[in-house]
């Protein structure tokens, strides 16, 4: 029985969607910037020379560029792909994780989110006072968009000081709770983002994120891999609901379970870091049942490198999975289907620190997909193409390409 296979290159964009205008995002590129960057020697540290991504280029990554912008990005020129390739365009309204995720999967998000504003305190004096009284905290600190690096430079000696969790968030429709695990404690912090869930339910705030981190005041403060996301669940029923609804392993890789409200996903797997992740997605192509969905996240293209504007960063990551992609590929069986994807951009040289309204690329693969130009598909082309692929009844967005 075929199983399927789609990894999330979180943040890999590939060129500003129809829309990007909508959101600020006119003429932002994740890919071509970073490429370009390499190209011109401006992203030399702990690498150098242009961007080298042969694997991900012999299977359509810069094609797919191609299809988005109409260029191919310096150094991926490959014009004959291995696979099927094309750039996927988001109808969802938010340009952030959930959103992306949950179209991929075929429910694309249709309505608007809750946001926090642009102003200090951001946070609704009621909320803040709610969740104070119910956890027993002394009060919060930050109030206030940030980001969750900077944030612990700023507060974490403060918050060791005075036990007051460290409350911010983002342009994302998202409550972000970062507390150290020693001096606050890990359970109690993930008790604290519990009751913060049910209290922005009314606002339509998609995640409460557990933020842990560890250090002191002298040696710095650093966050750990025990994050958690409590998202609120999916409006519709998803890919990975239909899946295990007709008994089929339904493996989730890194936060996609956080990200479905762990709605659908049979089996959970985590690891430290991407390249921890890679190794589980590997071991996953190897030991996955026959009919099984295995939905992976590779976070940290996304919450190191585009958050953080590191283009050198981000180019090392690309090239660090490119490496890895063949180990991926050899492992597929007659009958199955790997699909590379992303649910949104955050270009490294772009404004700010938020995420960029990108199209993405639509990479699909294995021993029986004859390679194909596939155009610009929307997100849920992929999910209603997984589920064909999988012998699943199809859901009501999306058109499979294969």
């Amino acid at each position: 029985m075929a199983r399927a296979f789609l990894i999330v290159l979180d943040s890999v964009g590939i060129g500003g969607a129809p829309d990007a205008a909508a959101f600020g995002d006119e003429g932002a590129d994740t890919l071509g910037h970073i490429a370009e960057a390499c190209a011109a020697g401006r992203a030399e540290q702990c690498r150098s020379g242009p961007l080298a991504l042969p694997n991900l280029d012999a299977l359509g990554l810069g094609a797919a560029a191609a299809v988005a912008t109409g260029r191919f990005p310096p150094g991926l020129s490959c014009a004959a792909p291995l696979g099927a390739y094309g750039a996927g365009v988001e109808t969802s309204r938010g340009k952030d994780t959930p959103s992306g995720h949950w179209e991929l999967a075929g429910a694309p998000v249709d309505f608007d989110w809750g946001y926090f504003p642009r102003r200090i305190p951001c946070f609704p004096p009621e909320l803040v006072a709610a969740l104070c009284a119910e956890c027993g905290l002394p009060g919060i600190l930050g109030d206030r968009h940030a980001s969750g690096t900077e944030i612990l430079e700023d507060l974490g000696a403060e918050h060791v000081r005075t036990g007051a969790p460290i409350c911010y968030t983002s342009a994302d429709s998202v409550f972000q709770i970062a507390a150290h695990e020693q001096a606050f404690g890990l359970e109690r912090l993930y008790d604290v983002c519990a009751a913060a869930r049910r209290l922005v339910d009314p606002l339509r705030i998609g995640r409460v994120i557990a933020r842990p981190f560890l250090g002191d005041e002298a040696t710095g403060f650093r966050r750990t891999s025990n994050r958690r996301d409590y998202a609120t669940p999916p409006h519709l029923p998803t890919l990975c609901d239909r899946a295990a609804e007709a008994g089929r392993a339904v493996i989730g890789v890194g936060k996609i379970g956080d990200i479905f409200a762990h709605r659908g996903v049979t089996e959970t797997r985590k690891g430290p870091d991407d390249a921890a992740l890679i190794e589980i997605a590997a071991q996953a192509v190897e030991d996955a049942p026959d009919g099984a969905l295995v939905f992976v996240n590779l976070v940290e293209f996304d919450s190191l490198y585009g958050h953080r504007r590191d283009v050198a960063g981000y180019a090392r990551a690309l090239e660090a999975f490119d490496a890895a992609l063949p180990r991926l590929r050899a492992g597929l069986r007659p009958g199955d289907l790997m699909i590379l994807t992303a649910d949104h951009g955050n270009d490294p040289t772009w404004a700010g620190t938020d995420h960029t309204r990108e199209m993405v690329p639509i990479l699909a693969f294995g021993p029986d997909v004859a390679p194909r130009a596939l155009g610009r598909r929307r997100f849920a082309d992929v999910g209603a193409t997984a589920a064909r692929w999988l012998g699943l009844p199809p859901g009501p967005h999306g058109e499979a390409f294969l």
